[in-house]
């Protein structure tokens, strides 16, 4: 199965004051932490930003968003667009603790499912999901009715929410789904 990660770096960083996919922790950008993690679980990488200046270093397809100014919908809609694997893992390029054997754990469950979606901390992390090609047509009607939120095109598929992590740590599945907006994350961030 061809699986392909897709780095969402499209955000304006307004709460965070930077671009918090280039804000270092450990001597690297948040996004390089990134793309190491999901080198191990995809057979291709793309980042779909629309600064695509910022992330040439990382030598990896870059694409900016097809719907202009229609958020993180937007950016998962180009990756499936542009890219032609059957399978897409997303990750949010404010995340810096992902670990790739928690989205091998996510992607084993998909089975015949379009989509696998976790849930932690009460929370649906549509941004941390796994979804197949087929998604597409279904993303891209929500994006022209202009129906923005990630988790409101789930109606039209058979998704399979994941809320226990067996095998792991509450702390390794706590540092998954963390996620920096504000400064004061970075800080706990760097402190990890």
């Amino acid at each position: 199965m061809t699986v392909c990660g897709v780095i969402l770096a499209g955000g304006k960083s307004s709460r965070m004051g930077t671009n918090k996919a280039l804000l270092e922790i450990k001597e690297k950008t948040v996004i390089e932490h990134i793309v190491e993690e999901l080198f191990y679980v995809s057979n291709q990488l793309i980042v779909v930003t629309n600064q695509p200046d910022e992330y040439t270093f990382l030598d990896l397809p870059l694409v900016s968003d097809r719907y202009k100014d229609k958020g993180p919908l937007a950016g998962i809609e180009t990756a499936m667009y542009h890219v032609k694997a059957k399978t897409f893992i997303i990750a949010a390029c404010d995340m810096p603790f992902i670990n790739w054997e928690i989205y091998q754990y996510l992607h084993d469950q998909l089975h015949e499912y379009d989509a696998v979606v976790p849930i932690y901390d009460n929370q649906l992390h549509p941004l941390s999901g796994i979804y197949r090609k087929k998604a597409l047509p279904t993303i891209q009607k929500q994006i022209e009715n202009n129906n923005l939120k990630v988790k409101s095109f789930f109606q039209g598929l058979n998704v399979h929410y994941v809320d226990l992590f067996n095998g792991f740590t509450e702390g390794q599945v706590e540092k998954h789904f963390f996620n920096m907006n504000h400064p004061s994350q970075y800080i706990q961030a760097k402190n990890f």
